[in-house]
């Protein structure tokens, strides 16, 4: 964090001090909300909840070196007290956001945020130093978290902004107002929320349309919704996409038998080969948009395409594979769920496919879809069908149901439906053969990611 006294903490966050001898005592660490991660010099946020009180830990995180504890009472130990700790966050983050003068890079859109994020991660470290949102916090206390991690000479700061409705992502600008903006594509993720995917872009333009004429607005030429941002922002415009229109483009697509994007990067009169280090052909659209981010934020063409080489995933669940010594292939997916992402999946699962290898598919319920989800999950199940998904396996109530019922009528796929979780390990150990190849995707809340790093175990 970049430096701040007591002092200066409570009137950022119109806060009190409460047994505090040294009001000059600095804070030059993170902010943490979980004791067990308290730095020596930070702060710890005592944020309350349904089944813990981070103000009962206050002690604990002083013991292990916190500066003082931000809370909503009195604690007995040095703290500043405010009246709401999630706002005193926030508006901390903006004062050290006001301080911060490197580059802020903002990402959104319905689905790829973390992937891009990554990716853009391993391009900016080869040029300088970043600070990046830690897996996906990219709400409303992940969001200044991550801008609390930002020291005086960090060169970018990469911010995830995610919403689950109007004002959302307008709120998370005006706490740390970002110069590079990028909005990856409009989906289905959150549509029950939204109602249609036109409310989803209304409310993810709000980055675009929190830029300044001195801004940079990173727009994904072949989404019709993204591209038509453009007249909603006073940044100059960057396209991307495999549209011959964007300024930064890929030809000559190809996937390697791995389902691993090979093509060429091409912007302006510059060109290179990449081969991508992740599985999945959308990765494609992920690594152009963290291209056009880096491009945009003075790295070489050279080193852009040296970054994107190779370059792998490293939050986990997102198609994260796994070759087990039996030879059975696990591909973690199951970080989260939207129609367009699972699609996306199987036909990774379907390219790996065409090596002659039998496919599993385990897919979870998707969420929050409102009442397009009994239609959408029941076209999964179809495309499992249509693309020759040898097994698949769904897991949840009737919506699950629904996909199984589908891709059962749809064509010759082995299909089983199960209720619970627990009940997937059973049946894929008493079934996986060497060569196996299996792909476990679905909403957060199914918690199939754990079922996922158990199999990938082989336990």
């Amino acid at each position: 964090m970049i430096p701040m006294t007591l002092a200066e903490i409570a009137h950022a966050v119109s806060g009190r001090l409460d047994t505090v001898s040294d009001d000059q005592a600095t804070v030059t660490a993170p902010t943490a909300f979980d004791s067990r991660q308290v730095e020596a010099g930070g702060l710890f946020a005592a944020l309350g909840g349904n089944r813990v009180d981070g103000h009962d830990f206050a002690s604990a995180a002083i013991e292990k070196g916190a500066v003082a504890v931000l809370g909503s009472r009195p604690t007995g130990t040095p703290a500043v007290i405010v009246d709401d700790v999630v706002a005193a966050m926030s508006d901390l983050a903006h004062a050290v956001a006001t301080r911060y003068t490197g580059r802020v890079l903002a990402i959104t859109g319905s689905a790829g945020k973390t992937s891009t994020k990554d990716l853009l991660t391993q391009i900016l470290a080869r040029h300088g130093s970043v600070v990046a949102t830690e897996r996906s916090f990219n709400n409303e206390i992940g969001f200044p978290h991550t801008v609390l991690r930002v020291e005086s000479d960090t060169d970018f700061l990469v911010l995830e902004m995610g919403a689950r409705g109007r004002g959302h992502i307008s709120h998370l600008a005006a706490i740390a107002r970002p110069q590079i903006g990028a909005v990856l594509g409009i989906g289905s993720a959150h549509i029950g929320e939204f109602g249609s995917r036109e409310a989803i872009a209304v409310a993810k333009r709000e980055l675009v349309e929190a830029l300044d004429a001195t801004g940079i607005a990173i727009l994904n030429a072949d989404d019709p919704l993204v591209n038509a941002m453009a007249e909603h922002t006073r940044a100059q415009v960057l396209r991307f996409g495999t549209n011959p229109d964007g300024d930064v483009r890929a030809t000559d697509i190809d996937l390697d038998t791995n389902a691993r994007a090979q093509f060429t990067l091409r912007h302006g009169n510059n060109a290179a080969p990449v081969t991508l280090g992740v599985v999945g052909e959308h990765h494609l659209t992920n690594a152009l948009a963290a291209a056009a981010l880096a491009l945009s934020s003075g790295v070489e063409f050279a080193t852009v395409a040296e970054g994107l080489n190779g370059a792998e995933l490293v939050s986990g669940s997102r198609m994260e594979v796994t070759e087990r010594p039996d030879g059975v292939t696990v591909i973690n997916d199951a970080f989260n769920a939207s129609p367009e992402s699972v699609e996306a999946a199987l036909r990774s699962l379907a390219t790996i496919a065409a090596t002659v290898r039998p496919t599993v598919a385990v897919l979870g319920e998707m969420r929050e879809l409102g009442d397009t989800a009994p239609a959408l999950h029941a076209t999964i199940g179809r495309q499992v069908a249509d693309l020759g998904i040898g097994t698949l396996i769904t897991v949840g109530g009737h919506h699950a149901e629904l996909m199984a019922t589908a891709a059962r009528d749809a064509g010759s796929v082995q299909v089983t439906h199960v209720e619970t979780k627990g009940q997937v390990l059973d049946l894929l150990n008493e079934g996986l053969r060497g060569r196996d190849v299996v792909l476990i995707k679905g909403a957060n809340s199914a918690g199939l990611f754990e079922t996922a790093a158990t199999l990938a175990t082989g336990h």
